[in-house]
């Protein structure tokens, strides 16, 4: 009898790896020493110096919470697998997993003057994570992976929108070797935009 969920594995697998690559992302928050703190207002300083390894942490859960919710609705679109799909949805996790290196990056020097490499790689890697995006939904459409014609139809927005994404975030990854806080400002207000799309299409 053929399966009916053949994919229930690798959306299991995937969630699975969603959800460490999340809790990955708080391990570089980490308490100031008790033996540099004398008192309640050099707590309060100590912890006023974790705001950009806070702000690094919310942007960047965000941006894989959006990224699982983006997966959970790919994965209801398609009933049978490939190969190339099973390989390409790696490479995404791939992407996924990485992202709490550039966000501790950027959390460590955000307001410093040397902040240019550390947006560099952050909006490289979604610039990377787009492109998985792309291979992903391409390999649903060209196997012809999805349920019905609505499917397929969401499975193609998906494809053109990480061809949108692709472009924004390697040239926001080159303008931030010259600009990065400007293009720190523009990643986040593209990721409130993504999340309220997402809201809005569920």
């Amino acid at each position: 009898m053929a399966d009916p969920h053949p994919n229930a594995r690798l959306e299991a697998f995937c969630d699975a790896v969603f959800a460490i690559a999340l809790t990955l992302l708080i391990i570089d928050i980490k308490i100031p020493a008790s033996e540099g703190i004398r008192s309640t207002r050099e707590l309060w300083l100590a912890l006023r110096h974790l705001g950009p390894s806070f702000f690094a942490f919310v942007l960047s859960f965000a941006i894989i919470l959006i990224t699982w919710v983006n997966h959970h609705h790919f994965m209801r679109s398609v009933n049978k697998s490939s190969g190339s799909l099973v390989y390409a949805n790696g490479f995404l996790l791939m992407t996924v997993v990485f992202m709490p290196f550039p966000a501790a990056l950027v959390g460590e020097y955000l307001l410093t003057d040397h902040v240019a490499p550390a947006v560099v790689i952050y909006d490289s890697v979604t610039a990377v994570q787009a492109a998985a995006w792309i291979l992903v939904t391409g390999a649903a459409l060209r196997n012809r992976l999805t349920k019905d014609e609505k499917s397929a139809g969401l499975v193609r927005d998906g494809h053109r929108n990480g061809y949108f994404a692709f472009v924004v975030y390697s040239l926001l990854a080159l303008i931030a070797v010259w600009f990065p806080l400007t293009v720190v400002v523009v990643t986040t207000m593209l990721w409130a935009y993504w999340l309220t799309f997402s809201l809005r299409a569920n």
